[in-house]
């Protein structure tokens, strides 16, 4: 059974910068990303990679930055530039076998 556990979320000033972790155990993982969810609103990807190729939501780019560590099976997001709107609760998602797992979710918080 894969497991996902996400770290890093926090209450952090607008303007200021947060990186969060998962760690995901198992191995192959095809694809691994970030979403978001905030109150009364669906779930989004944020950043993803596959490979060696990255997306990112358009109302992330320039400011976050995926990035992964294939030996220890972690991905990474690095938020700058925080705004009152990335408020949400994050979640890690990866892919092995077809299949997406999910972690529980760290709760980030951007303060005006």
């Amino acid at each position: 059974q894969v497991q996902v556990v996400e770290s890093g979320g926090d209450l952090v000033q607008a303007g200021g910068s947060l990186r969060l972790s998962c760690a995901a155990s198992g191995r192959g993982f095809t694809r691994m990303g970030w979403h978001r969810q905030a109150p009364g609103k669906q779930r989004e990807l944020v950043a993803r990679i596959a490979s060696d190729a990255t997306y990112y939501a358009d109302s992330v780019k320039g400011r976050f930055t995926i990035s992964r560590d294939n030996a220890d099976n972690t991905v990474y997001l690095q938020m700058n530039s925080l705004k009152p709107e990335d408020t949400a609760v994050y979640y890690c998602a990866v892919t092995t076998r077809g299949r997406d797992y999910w972690g529980q979710g760290t709760q980030v918080t951007g303060a005006s």
